[in-house]
């Protein structure tokens, strides 16, 4: 069911696109030569060409292995590297104001989640994926099936369920939004209520934050499982904070889809990979902590963010560098260790950001992040494209194939020869449309300060 979703979406896209008004459109068969094409799927093509027709690729191969049609417009990518539209597998979005860093429920608008998207795209993400905390559930699914003109696309499962409304994240502007499950009769009956709504992704938090707060146990969380894929729906789990070890070997046997997050209160055991070697089906969306800007990041984020952010990360990057290296046993190291280790073990992992203010640029950053913790930088692009898309259902996305939806990235530089080229975006195309990339920033610079 989530695959009928994700393909009805896509097809509502290129059904609307004539009449969507978004900048830059292709009318017409467009013809794209010269560049490297990177497809997503672990293969280069270092001269490609391909065909957009209908907002989908209508061919893909070498450049001279087709002539185009007389009528297509050529486009010239000589020089250039092509990556698929990036996939944000887990992010939070509509409870910050980007621009004034304000996080609170009043901020959960329509206005607001569509600056995000557009954030998004912008930064060349085709899909967004909000894992919990809508705190306006009908505002978001209506969202979810609505194609939004130079916006990404937009997944969500609701507000998530915890073993309270209370348990799940402690910040002030989250807590009271989750669906409360302590027993596997509730966590049925909050699935039950997402599938109603339209969800294909059922959202547990399994945290106790400490005991600080109840945390759904291994029977209920089967349950749910249970209920989930009866009603052809996935399950990714949130690893907690401080049992995430013991925690994380019950979620590998209680038959969920994924997790987000590393194990992060202890190294891995033998134990534990052995469980992830026995349960290959499931995946890991990873999101490594810290701060991981650096000064050369700062002129890219002041494209879009607010002068006074930019003077607030440029303090956090120098306390953090006069401080030295970080303890070996601290959450970045830690996490970094073990998210290599579920790799090696043949987890599959995905990109997701988590983030809230950071909202969109930080897919560029969590792909570095990971490629600095063992992955190949190839590893890392299709992390964040082929990986995602097939966690999620999102057939017509993460790769450059004939059929897919024509959303790609245009990059000035190689990211096979350094991962922050990733950022170093010339233009961005989703669902066939070229994105106004500079009406982007001049709406995402107004009234900041």
């Amino acid at each position: 069911m989530l695959r009928k979703l994700s393909l009805s979406v896509l097809a509502l896209a290129a059904a609307c696109s004539s009449d969507a008004g978004q900048s830059g459109a292709v009318d017409g068969a467009t013809w794209f030569e010269g560049a490297r094409l990177i497809t997503g799927d672990g293969s280069t093509i270092e001269s490609s060409a391909f065909l957009v027709e209908n907002n989908t690729f209508a061919w893909v191969g070498e450049q001279g292995g087709m002539e185009p049609s007389a009528g297509a417009v050529r486009v010239d990518l000589s020089g250039m590297t092509v990556i698929p539209a990036l996939i944000d597998g887990h992010q939070h979005i509509g409870l910050t104001n980007v621009k004034d860093g304000t996080d609170a429920k009043a901020n959960y608008t329509r206005e607001m989640l569509v600056e995000h998207l557009e954030r998004s795209a912008y930064h060349g993400v085709g899909a967004t994926v909000s894992l919990g905390l809508e705190y306006d559930e009908p505002l978001a699914f209506q969202l979810a099936q609505e194609v939004i003109p130079n916006a990404a696309l937009f997944l969500t499962s609701g507000r998530g369920i915890a073993a309270t409304s209370m348990a799940g994240p402690q910040q002030d502007y989250r807590i009271g939004i989750p669906r409360g499950a302590m027993t596997e009769e509730e966590g049925r009956t909050a699935v039950r209520e997402l599938n109603a709504l339209g969800s294909r992704i059922v959202k547990v938090w399994v945290d106790g934050r400490g005991g600080r707060v109840p945390k759904v146990g291994p029977d209920v969380l089967r349950a749910i499982v249970d209920e989930a894929h009866a009603n052809g729906m996935i399950v990714v789990t949130h690893v907690g904070t401080t049992s995430g070890l013991a925690d994380a070997k019950d979620i590998l046997q209680s038959g969920v889809d994924g997790f987000v997050h590393t194990v992060r209160d202890r190294d891995v055991d033998e134990e534990y990979l052995a469980l992830v070697r026995e349960h290959p089906e499931v995946w890991s969306i990873s999101n490594l902590p810290g701060d991981p800007l650096v000064l050369d990041d700062l002129p890219w984020l002041a494209e879009t963010l607010a002068p006074f952010q930019i003077e607030s990360f440029r303090e956090q990057i120098e306390r953090r560098q006069a401080a030295g290296p970080p303890d070996p046993n601290s959450q970045f190291p830690l996490q970094c260790r073990n998210m290599g280790r579920n790799h090696e073990a043949g987890m599959v992992l995905g990109v997701g950001t988590d983030s809230g203010v950071r909202v969109a640029w930080t897919v560029h950053t969590e792909i570095r992040d990971m490629v600095s913790c063992g992955l190949s930088r190839m590893e890392g692009i299709m992390a964040a494209t082929r990986n995602n898309a097939e966690f999620l259902g999102l057939d017509d996305l993460g790769t450059v194939a004939e059929g897919k939806s024509a959303s790609f990235v245009v990059l000035e530089a190689n990211p096979l020869e350094d991962i922050n080229n990733t950022r170093r975006i010339a233009d961005v195309y989703l669902r066939g449309e070229r994105i106004d990339r500079e009406a982007l920033r001049a709406e995402f610079m107004e009234g900041t300060r």
